[in-house]
């Protein structure tokens, strides 16, 4: 059974008004989604994105006149809001990743746990599986993959050892992969696989997850109405470091240079700030990463927009 990550603290976090237009840009099996539309009234409005054909068959199932689902990535969420005539919202969530449910089905592949094809898309309906992109994948980049998205220090030696393996036959099931990588890596914190970082690497770069993070944190803001919020949860390092740094550098107003000699309207015009921080970094209280473990590596960012000084 799928379980919501920070449910409450997410929506609580957006401030729902009840006729806002919102964005939930993982639907997944639609926790949030669910909450938000508790939240908004008649003339209140979600769209919801997703790029996995079973989340969006899910989201297909909730029959409500307010909710609108759209089977796409969230880097296309400008394209997709503008041909539904939305051009400002209220709140945007981001719940980022790979759900307890894709995890949990051995079919997809994400998980070492089974015996299964090695796929790892979020989207099975286009694009190559993991299978697919070891057999051709040079060792060079399988290196950089692993150790850049997995921040695995004996990358070097899992694509030698993956390169080797695949010579002598192809690599076309998780046990397979976690068993080469096991074999490599001999020295790891017990109580964590030793195959956790590749798999994690090839699951992002093939997704292109923080491709996509990059390009919808921008398009977040633009859409944005002044005091809309922003918040992004995310699940490990990599993702809290990006959404992080856009964060604080679209709040940062002190973007020029000491003693320039300008007016105070002239620095005025001149701000780049576009967000401003609402409070600190939430994680899960230790009652839910009790009853839900996966939850334990969660952060929830937040920001508002600031008000247009040009409107």
């Amino acid at each position: 059974m799928h379980v919501t990550v920070l449910l409450q603290e997410a929506i609580d976090a957006l401030a729902i008004k009840p006729d806002g237009v919102y964005v939930d840009g993982t639907f997944g099996r639609g926790g949030h989604s669910r909450l938000i539309l508790e939240k908004l009234g008649q003339h209140g409005r979600l769209i919801a994105f997703d790029k996995d054909p079973q989340a969006v068959a899910s989201g297909n199932e909730v029959g409500d006149a307010r909710f609108q689902m759209a089977h796409s990535g969230f880097k296309h969420i400008a394209t997709v809001l503008g041909q539904l005539g939305i051009v400002k919202v209220d709140g945007v969530l981001l719940d980022l990743g790979v759900s307890s449910m894709q995890l949990d089905e051995a079919a997809r592949g994400f998980s070492f746990r089974f015996d299964a094809p090695l796929d790892m898309r979020m989207d099975t309906s286009r694009g190559q599986t993991a299978a697919m992109w070891l057999a051709s994948v040079s060792e060079a980049q399988l290196r950089e993959v692993i150790k850049d998205y997995g921040e695995e220090r004996f990358a070097r030696q899992i694509a030698r050892a993956v390169v080797a393996a695949r010579a002598r036959q192809p690599i076309l099931t998780t046990r397979q992969l976690a068993e080469i990588v096991k074999q490599t890596v001999r020295a790891r914190d017990h109580q964590q696989n030793p195959a956790t970082r590749t798999f994690q690497a090839i699951r992002i770069y093939l997704n292109a997850e923080l491709e996509e993070l990059n390009a919808v944190l921008p398009q977040c803001v633009s859409l944005l109405d002044p005091g809309g919020r922003l918040a992004v949860i995310s699940f490990h390092s990599l993702e809290d470091r990006l959404v992080k740094q856009f964060m604080r550098g679209a709040a940062d107003t002190d973007t020029l240079p000491r003693r320039l000699p300008l007016k105070n309207v002239e620095v005025e015009n001149l701000s780049r700030q576009q967000l401003r921080l609402v409070g600190k970094a939430v994680r899960p209280g230790a009652a839910e990463v009790s009853d839900n473990p996966r939850a334990r590596s969660a952060v929830m960012r937040v920001a508002e927009k600031t008000a247009d000084k040009n409107a």
